[in-house]
This record gives structure tokens, C-alpha cells and sequence, in this order.
């Protein structure tokens, strides 16, 4: 079997977005078909003890393309075989590319996660990601949003081919018990629309927090549970005390992945109206929170930031807000989803449904393991052999 070297700095046990996705990608690979080259993170030794394939990691807290690091992934592709690579963000780890052909590395694949986008809006950063495409044999995109962004600026130099995230359907169902979140915060059965999500300005909670006494006007009894910690938690608790709302809205602070789920159940409606700030730069990739929502059963109300549109059919798996900037738009788009329940209902059902067929990790993994196959890719040997 061949092997293929995955090199990455975004790898458990530290926790974010890419973190997961790659760490998703390889569970569903066969275990002796994988090395990984990883930077370092707290509690990584005792991670790695527990996976099935061999976890290199490099005496750093965040790899980059150093003449270090590539020395280091030459020897793992010699020592193990490797004729495949991996670069769990390729800007800017694509870079090490070049290093890796002489060693018999004949396919690469990088993956772009949604910042890539905005590396491409500046001419360095677009000379940058023109070298490191230029270096692969394929370069994945997670939405259409950002192969729009990136393709035009790339000028065919790898081939593209979509490679989204993944929900694990049986984590986030309708089948799991929200209960025990709504006891710890005293949401009784009030209708709860939550949103989850890091808090930061793109996101939208401040907005959701800015239109909730508009919602509160048309459902009294509601709630907003935010859940998640960030940088604006301090600005948003300021807001919720200075407008009166400490009794319907309800921040968690940071919560541990293996309890979102039971977030997620808690709620009636999910809500994150993200927009697009900083001149483009600051832009929603993907946003893989309304997704799981949507296979946990809920409707989901969506911004209009990047790629946000395209985790959500609107009118049927929840709503896409025209402007996310506006906070009575945002309330009365969630208040009429509160209006109706069994609408909300037939929303949460559908989006279910096409999360099964169009999202989850076994769809995802066949993607991937075609794209780690060079003849099936349609790429070209770059070894010169």
C-alpha cells in the first residue's frame, strides 16, 4: 500500500476549524497508510499515543516552510516510502513542495481552508500562493465562494477540485438530548435560538444580541444562548447588561467540542448573520456550524459572508438574511421562524436530510481518497521520471 506524508500545523490536540477537518480526513484513511509531520501543541504526547498511524512532530509550536521543517519531511517521505503528500494548509507549507519530488514524491495535494482568500487580494500574498500552486498537483477549495477568489488569481496552475468538511452525522442528530443544556443555563422550555460560533466581530452576535428585544417583542419568553468564547465575548456581555437582557440572553464562554451537540439540541433555531469585513479580508469560508445544526434538525439563519450562503438552501433548510448588518432584519427573520413552528420544523427535517446526502464524512472521505490517487486525479508527474 502506498503511504502518503501529511504535513500540517493545524493538528490535534490543538483545537480549531482545520484542526478537525484534518484530523477527519485521516481517521477515514487506513491507518498504515498515513505519516503525520506536526507542530507541537500542549497534552500532544498523550494525543498521539492513542492514534493508530505514526505522529512526527517537529520541536516547534507552529511548522513553517523552514529549511528545518523540510529536512524533517524529506526524512519521513525516505524513511517511510511516501509517494503521496498532504499539506493540511497549503499556504504556506505548499512551499515545501520542491523539497519533497527528489525524495519520490510524485503526487501532492494541498488544501485551502478560506483565509487563502484573502492571501490572494494582496499582491504578495498572491505571488506567494501562484508559487505554492504552481509546486502542487492538485489545490482543493472548500466552497465555490473562495474557488472564485482563488482560481482567477492562480491562472491554472494546479488543478482545483473541491474538498469541503465533513459532518459526522451520528455526533450531530436530532436524536441527541439537549435537556441537560437547557437545566445548566435555566432555559426551561422556552424557545431558544442559540448560535455557535468563536465570538468575533464577523460572526454576527452582536448583531443578534443588537435585534433581540425586537424578537422579544413578538416571543417574550424567548432565549439566546451564544455559545462559545472569543475575543468580543467582554464587548458582548457589556451589551446584553446595558440593554437589559441578562435574563433572555446567555453567553457559555468556551465550550469543549465533545459537548456541542447537546448545545446545538438546545436550541429551536440557529442563528450566525456573519458578514464580510475588513475590505474582503475578514470573510466566512464556509461555515461548517450550520451544517451540523442542520443535521442536528434545526433551521439556521445565515449571513451573507463568502461561502456562508452555500451551507444553507434558503426557503427550504433556513434562511439566508439580505443584510447581515441589519439587526431588525436579523430579528424578524428569526422571530418569523419562531412564529411558525412546524415551518421551523420542516426546515430543520430538510436540512437533516441533505447533510446526510451531500455532507457527511463518508461523502467527504470518498472525495478525498480519490484525491490522493494521482492517475484518478488526472495530475501530472512532476518527479522529471
Amino acid at each position: 500500500m502506498s503511504r502518503t506524508l501529511v504535513v500540517t500545523n493545524d493538528f490535534p490536540p490543538r483545537q480549531g476549524g482545520i484542526q478537525t477537518f484534518v484530523a477527519a480526513l485521516l481517521a477515514r484513511r487506513p491507518p498504515d497508510s498515513l505519516v503525520v509531520l506536526a507542530s507541537r501543541s500542549p497534552g500532544w504526547e498523550e494525543h498521539d499515543a492513542a492514534l493508530p498511524y505514526p505522529v512526527v512532530r517537529h520541536p516547534t509550536g507552529m511548522l513553517l516552510p523552514t529549511r528545518s521543517a523540510a529536512r524533517a519531511a524529506v526524512g519521513l517521505a525516505r524513511r517511510f516510502g511516501c509517494d503521496t503528500a498532504v499539506y493540511g494548509a497549503a499556504a504556506p507549507l505548499g512551499l515545501l513542495a520542491p523539497a519533497l519530488r527528489p525524495a519520490g514524491v510524485r503526487h501532492q495535494v494541498g488544501i485551502t481552508h478560506g483565509h487563502e482568500t484573502g492571501w490572494v487580494a494582496v499582491p504578495g500574498g498572491r505571488r506567494l500562493m501562484r508559487r505554492i500552486a504552481g509546486d502542487l498537483d492538485v489545490l482543493t477549495y472548500i466552497s465555490e465562494y473562495t474557488r472564485s477568489r482563488l482560481e482567477p488569481a492562480l491562472a491554472g496552475r494546479a488543478r482545483m477540485t473541491q474538498l469541503s468538511p465533513g459532518v459526522d452525522v451520528d455526533t450531530f442528530s436530532p436524536a441527541v438530548d439537549g435537556a441537560e443544556v437547557r437545566r445548566r443555563y435555566g432555559l426551561g422550555e422556552d424557545p431558544v435560538v442559540v448560535c455557535v460560533s468563536r465570538l468575533v466581530a464577523r460572526k454576527g452576535q452582536d448583531v443578534l444580541v443588537a435585534g433581540w428585544p425586537r424578537v422579544l417583542a413578538r416571543h417574550p419568553g424567548a432565549r439566546l444562548l451564544l455559545v462559545g468564547g472569543g475575543p468580543d465575548e467582554p464587548a458582548l456581555r457589556r451589551a446584553v447588561e446595558a440593554g437589559g437582557l441578562s435574563g433572555s440572553v446567555v453567553l457559555t464562554g468556551p465550550v469543549a467540542p465533545g459537548q456541542l451537540p447537546q448545545h446545538y439540541a438546545a436550541g429551536d433555531v440557529f442563528a450566525m448573520p456573519c458578514r464580510t469585513r475588513r475590505g474582503g479580508l475578514d470573510v466566512e469560508g464556509l461555515g461548517m456550524v450550520y451544517l451540523e445544526a442542520a443535521a442536528c434538525g434545526l433551521p439556521v439563519v445565515a449571513g451573507t459572508s463568502g461561502g456562508a450562503p452555500e451551507a444553507v438552501q434558503d426557503g427550504v433548510t433556513g434562511c439566508v438574511v439580505a443584510d447581515p448588518h441589519s439587526a431588525a432584519g436579523v430579528a424578524d427573520t428569526v422571530a418569523a421562524l419562531l412564529d411558525d413552528p412546524a415551518r421551523a420544523r420542516a426546515m430543520g427535517a430538510a436540512g437533516r436530510a441533505w447533510v446526510e446526502r451531500r455532507w457527511s464524512w463518508t461523502h467527504i472521505a470518498a472525495t478525498f481518497a480519490e484525491l490522493l490517487e494521482p492517475d484518478a486525479a488526472g495530475a501530472p508527474d512532476r518527479t522529471g521520471a
